[in-house]
This record gives C-alpha cells, structure tokens and sequence, in this order.
C-alpha cells in the first residue's frame, strides 16, 4: 500500500528541484482518480460550490459541507496529501473558533488546511501551527474576498505579495498557493521564500501547480480562464453519449438482448 505524502515529503520535493502536482478532489470519484493518478496533493476545495453545488461564488459554502467532502476524499485516498480549504466565515469568526474548525478539518481526515489572506491572517496561521494545525498559505487573487477585489484581477504588486508572503512563511506554513499573478513576479516570489510555491496562473517558475478538476477535464465549456489548459473534452464527450443513450432508448435499441437477464 502507498505510503501518504506528508507536508515534509511536499518540502522535500521543492528543496530537491521536483515539481508538486496538486488537484481539487470533492467526492470518491474524483479523489481515486488522482490517486490513480499519483498526483501529490488533493486540495478539498471551496469551488465545491461553483462545480458541484452550483453557486455563483464560493462565498455560501458551509463548514458542514466542506468537512462532509473531506471525509470522503480521505476515505478514498491513500497517497496523495489530503489539505481541506477552510470556508468563508470559518476563520474570521475569531481565532478560538477558527482553531476549532481547523482542527474538526483533521478530525475529518484532513492532514492539513488551507486558508486565504498574507499579513491579516498571519497570527491565525502562527497559532495553528503552533497547535499541530499544518497550514497551506493563499495569496494573489483570493476568491474568498471577491466584494472586495470585484471580481478575478491579476495582483501585480511585488512588494505586497512579497510581504504576504513572507509573513505566512514566518508564521509557519508549509507552502503557499499564488493565484492570478505574473510569471515574473511569481518567479521572485518563489526565489525569496524557503517554502515551496504552487502556482494557478502564477506562470511556470512556482514550485508546483494547482487546478480545479472539472476544468482540467473540461466539464464547464464556457469557463475559460488564460490559465486553464483542458486535458479533455468531457462535455461535448458527455453529451453525445448521452444523446446516443436516448435515441437508442426512444428507438428500442437499449435494451439489446445482451443487457437483458
């Protein structure tokens, strides 16, 4: 049986020059598949709320949900680093219950979390690791705070990010997620830390890399960020199968004798 990666065994990997592959996972389906896949990391993301639950935003997804989808992608992994995205509400609520919701993540199978924001959420992240709490950082664009920023917007602020970043690496994170910014800018952000990058449209310079899973499978067509590379075409595969499916039904072809006890 594989052995599970540990937040070690993610450093190491970027301290020895190798590159972190990390996927969101929600469900059994999607967490086998990237452990079939040997992929490092399965990020039990808040975009549960745009792929599965249908939300504009990640904004109303709830601890309970989140800790429901942890379960099941730690019940169905046995290699890949299983991190869970804490939710909207779940860590600005005061740093006791933030600790207590962090610590219900790993109580549902989670061997670390994740959380958003650099220099605001540094003391939150300290007080985690001090508590055993292992923590991914998230700087960038932060979907979390979308009232704020307007919608996704490329951060080019070096010396911001530079300065988010290195507070969450004083307080203790394992590594840091850079979303929407320059390659160049992440490239320096990736030379001035000691903990491994991972970058989703950070460029090619950051440590590792992240996708959502329906994307890079290509289930949501009209969702195209520059970012994004499809590595199929599970819609237009998907719906002829299902249109074949139906006109084999209405034409009596489905069942055939074969499918019939």
């Amino acid at each position: 049986m594989a052995r599970r990666l540990t937040t070690r065994d993610i450093r190491q990997r970027a301290e020895d020059g190798g590159r972190i592959s990390m996927i969101t996972a929600y469900d059994a389906f999607s967490a086998r598949l990237a452990d079939r896949a040997e992929i490092d990391i399965a990020l039990v993301g808040d975009s549960v709320g745009t792929t599965l639950q249908g939300r504009p935003d990640t904004l109303g997804v709830e601890m309970a949900h989140m800790l429901y989808h942890t379960e099941i992608v730690a019940r169905c992994t046995r290699r890949a680093l299983v991190v869970g995205d804490m939710p909207f509400g779940s860590y600005q609520c005061g740093d006791d219950r933030a600790v207590e919701n962090a610590v219900a993540f790993l109580r549902a199978g989670a061997n670390a979390v994740k959380l958003e924001g650099g220099t605001a959420v540094a003391p939150l992240v300290a007080r985690l690791t001090r508590a055993g709490v292992p923590v991914m950082g998230h700087v960038g664009f932060t979907p979390q705070s979308i009232h704020q920023t307007g919608g996704p917007r490329v951060n080019k602020d070096k010396t911001e990010l530079l300065s988010e970043a290195r507070a969450l690496q004083q307080a203790g994170v394992f590594s840091i997620v850079l979303e929407m910014v320059p390659a160049a800018v992440a490239k320096e952000v990736t030379a001035a830390l000691d903990v491994p990058t991972i970058g989703i449209g950070a460029g090619p310079h950051t440590d590792g890399q992240v996708l959502v899973f329906y994307d890079l499978l290509g289930f949501s067509p009209d969702f195209s960020p520059k970012f994004l590379k499809r590595y199929m075409d599970f819609d237009t595969q998907a719906l002829e199968a299902l249109r074949r499916y139906k006109a084999d039904v209405e034409s009596g072809r489905f069942p055939a004798k074969e499918h019939s006890y």
